[in-house]
């Protein structure tokens, strides 16, 4: 049975383009809060044989529209017309050359929020090149800082791609939003990833001004480097994850692990963290995950076993927070963050099914007939 929920962000219409990397992530994360979200792809003749990479798993709804047919163009533009958010992650230039830049479509509906997500922004000597996640967290600072001591290592695509784009440019458009309830006016957001990603460091700036960050990789606090706060193998060949920087936190895994703390030298001196890991990775190597995960268990030494995908359901806290909800043979990450009126519907209930592309065109004043005719003339497709 479907729970109606009121969603954070019911009644917000979202206009996106096609896009790779971080704008899918977007538009699930704008559907979870209740936007109701329509992704604009190219028409099949443009794709030269590839698939279709219209909408994330979220389900939104989805069309193609021939930008180079007049028609398709009025069409896109009547649905901008009576948009709130449009998103968009092509290369600077590309939008206006379609006739859908900022001044344009802002012309059309003053009150949008004209969100544009690239990796290096819309300006500067970068601005027109390629790149991807490595390539901008590279120029950052960040893919220095991450790896072990020979070489870094990129932490996935999660850094630049989600963090430095897809919450950054959330964060801006939902700013925006929050502006044009006072002003009526939208805005034009640049989103760049080195920007974001160069945001996130600010953390380890500090950390580095204040002597507590040196220039090496797998030699500092967070990086690997302290024997307190790293990654140990264990019997069986996989993984525990240790954070425990507090001293309280520090002596729970320490009397987890049975060793005396008063044996042991200053924790803190860097010459001493290849003796203590060589020490701890010993005893972690006598034990199996899953026995160590038990000794572990509600204490506050900050240890936890290091999980496969494929492992994450069987984990307690995953299972009873609900935090991967089935869908069909595979499972798909529930919606963050969570609102304290609902949660529970927001885990149990069917996918609400949004509105079509047919109904977006209808209500921003195309007649139903005229849209059959834009169809079967090849200007629109689903």
């Amino acid at each position: 049975m479907e729970l109606a929920v009121t969603k954070p962000l019911s009644g917000i219409d979202v206009v996106a383009f096609e896009a790779i990397g971080p704008v899918p992530l977007a538009c699930r994360f704008l559907d979870d809060l209740g936007a109701d979200v329509l992704v604009i792809g190219r028409p099949p003749s443009a794709r030269g044989g590839l698939p279709p990479t219209l909408a994330s798993t979220a389900g939104q709804a989805s069309m193609w529209a021939d930008l180079k047919q007049p028609e398709g163009l009025m069409a896109v533009k009547a649905l901008l017309s009576k948009a709130d958010v449009l998103l968009e992650g092509h290369r600077p230039g590309v939008m206006e050359r379609l006739g859908l830049g900022p001044d344009t479509v802002r012309e059309l509906n003053p009150g949008i929020v004209y969100t544009r997500v690239t990796g290096w922004g819309q300006d500067g000597p970068n601005a027109h090149t390629a790149g991807h996640d490595i390539n901008y967290i590279a120029t950052t600072g960040a893919l220095a800082a991450i790896g072990s001591h020979d070489r870094p290592h990129p932490p996935l695509n999660l850094l630049a791609d989600y963090a430095g784009g897809t919450m950054f440019a959330l964060t801006g458009l939902l700013a925006a939003l929050v502006a044009r309830s006072s002003t009526g006016e939208g805005s034009t957001i640049d989103v760049a990833m080195v920007d974001g990603v160069n945001a996130l460091m600010g953390p380890i700036h500090d950390l580095a001004l204040a002597g507590f960050w040196g220039g090496d990789r797998d030699a500092n606090l967070l990086d690997g480097g302290a024997p307190f706060y790293t990654t140990y193998e264990t019997s069986d060949g996989k993984h525990m994850a240790v954070g425990a920087i507090e001293p309280q936190f520090y002596s729970e895994f320490l009397t987890g692990l049975g060793i005396d703390e008063a044996s042991l030298p200053n924790r803190f001196d860097p010459l001493t963290w290849s003796a203590l890991r060589t020490q701890f990775a010993a005893v972690f190597a006598t034990r199996s995950q899953a026995e160590w995960s038990e000794r572990f268990e509600g204490t506050d030494a900050c240890v936890s076993p290091v999980l496969a995908m494929d492992e994450l359901m069987e984990y307690p806290h995953n299972r009873d927070r609900e935090v991967l909800i089935p869908r069909g043979p595979k499972v798909r990450p529930a919606p963050a963050p969570r609102f304290d009126d609902d949660h529970e519907a927001a885990a149990h209930a069917e996918e609400s099914s949004p509105t079509t592309s047919r109904q977006r065109l209808v209500e921003s004043g195309i007649p139903d007939d005229e849209v059959d005719r834009l169809v079967e003339h090849g200007a629109l497709g689903w």
